[in-house]
């Protein structure tokens, strides 16, 4: 579908600073890349972290840009090009894209997720729920992306603000009444969702994470709560009242205000009544029901699943209905039998808490079994959390096994001795460190017998290896089955 629309029109939103040039052309469509500069585009200057939109302005001009959005104008002018001048172009984009869609957010009852653990399997349970209450349903999230039926390859957490305005259209354009996207804090500070009007928001939780991209808690917690600051009135905000920041994203929230809560008064409330290990046995709002999930994470992740379906005006019986149908999300706490009587679990825990959580299930299922891990942590990203993982992981295994996750650009060996250090001299006995990721599992399935855990963490859903910049195929799942059948 081709669009053109008025300048006006595009930057009605727009805190213009300065204004150069023609006041109002027809724009042909909006970019933010300068290779797909094109005659007749509105193209916004970005300042980036390893590049500066600023610097391309002479080729996206030189290609017959018509406007240029920036926070500085480039020294030469070109007459013919309007130039407007803004505080932050991000934010700008933002709001361009939402108009330039004609603000597809305002006609969906979007909501977001946002916290450091569950966005995933919250986003994409809420999904499963309405389809299978009978609606048309969008999907933005870690694992991939739903346009109702028709699925995508997700390629962030949080896409462009172009991207999710595309993609929120597309979903108008199927029938969808309803959007869950996950809300990344790097989203929320790169004002990747301005412009996008939420009719609800959930908080899940905040542990360590991202501090090489925040620096520091509380701007990562800032991030996070500025999410809430901005939800309107008429929508509302569930927050985790068990996580101690909770409260502190209701602060000065406009929004009607909920909780849910597993262990303290709150709205909406579970309790877990048995464990066993195909489910739980949960009780929700004293109501009884049989899930197909396992672990004290998951009652959490279910109830803010209920709570917000009851929010969206869904009958609350018919929902648990529905939850107790419901599976596990790809890569999430993913159970893998093997033919001589272990198991082997796949899950995407990448954070000290999150492996926490997930060893901490398996250790309330296993009867005498080991438990043997298989651990990494990825490249250019958070180094101060690596020590913290390994410690959490030799502290509720009987064996660890260090290996690669995604280098990306680092020394993958590096990355192992920065893990390492966090390992107590009195448990090393019990650590092996194996750079190739395969070698790793191929190591954790031989070690393991019959009644035995392999907990293979980290990449859960993701189906590639990113050393130096290359993405190479790898997939836990495929490799681990592979494994099966090679120890037979």
């Amino acid at each position: 579908m081709t669009i053109s629309m008025k300048l006006s029109r595009c930057i009605e939103d727009l805190t213009v600073l300065e204004h150069l040039g023609p006041k109002d052309k027809e724009i042909n469509s909006v970019c933010f890349d300068s290779r797909l500069a094109a005659p007749s585009c509105l193209f916004v200057a970005q300042k980036g972290s390893r590049s500066d939109g600023h610097d391309y302005i002479p080729e996206v001009v030189a290609k017959g840009a018509a406007v240029i959005v920036c926070e500085n104008l480039p020294s030469e002018i070109n007459p013919e090009v309007t130039y407007i001048r803004t505080g932050n172009s991000n934010l700008a984009l933002g709001l361009i894209s939402a108009a330039w869609f004609s603000h597809p957010s305002r006609k969906l009852k979007l909501v977001g997720v946002t916290g450091t653990n569950g966005k995933t399997t919250i986003a994409s349970l809420l999904y499963n729920t309405l389809k299978a209450l009978g609606y048309k349903v969008g999907l933005l999230s870690t694992v991939c992306v739903r346009v109702d039926e028709q699925e995508l390859p997700a390629t962030h957490t949080t896409p462009d603000a172009y991207a999710i305005n595309s993609l929120l259209s597309q979903m108008l354009a199927a029938g969808c009444e309803y959007a869950f996207m996950e809300v990344s804090s790097h989203a929320v500070d790169q004002e990747r969702i301005a412009g996008l009007h939420f009719a609800g928001g959930i908080y899940t939780n905040l542990t360590h994470d991202h501090l090489d991209y925040h620096k520091t808690v509380e701007a990562y917690l800032r991030a996070k709560k500025s999410f809430f600051d901005r939800l309107p009135a008429e929508a509302f905000a569930l927050t985790n009242a068990d996580d101690k920041n909770g409260k502190v994203m209701l602060q000065n929230c406009r929004a009607a205000h909920y909780t849910y809560s597993c262990r303290s008064l709150a709205d909406f409330r579970a309790r877990l009544l048995e464990t066993h290990s195909d489910g739980m046995q949960l009780d929700f709002d004293g109501r009884e029901v049989h899930v197909r999930f396992i672990g004290k994470f998951n009652v959490s992740n279910l109830l803010a699943v209920y709570g917000t379906a009851v929010l969206l005006g869904m009958d609350a019986a018919e929902v648990l209905r529905i939850i107790s149908t419901l599976r596990p999300v790809s890569g999430r706490l993913e159970f893998l039998n093997s033919p001589t009587g272990y198991t082997a679990i796949v899950d995407y825990a990448h954070t000290p808490d999150a492996l926490k959580n997930v060893l901490q299930t398996l250790a309330q299922i296993r009867k005498q079994g080991k438990i043997i891990s298989v651990v990494g942590a990825g490249g250019n990203r958070d180094k101060t959390k690596r020590p913290e993982m390994a410690l959490e992981a030799v502290r509720a295994s009987d064996t660890l096994i260090l290996t690669s996750d995604n280098p990306r650009f680092e020394e993958p060996q590096a990355i192992l001795d920065d893990m390492y250090a966090g390992v107590p001299a009195e448990v090393r006995k019990r650590v092996l460190s194996i750079v190739d990721r395969r070698e790793a599992i191929r190591t954790a399935c031989r070690l393991a017998g019959k009644g035995d855990y392999v907990l293979v963490a980290g990449k859960g859903h993701e189906d590639y290896q990113e050393i130096k910049g290359v993405k190479y195929p790898f997939d836990d799942k495929k490799i681990i089955t592979e494994i099966f059948k090679e120890l037979l």
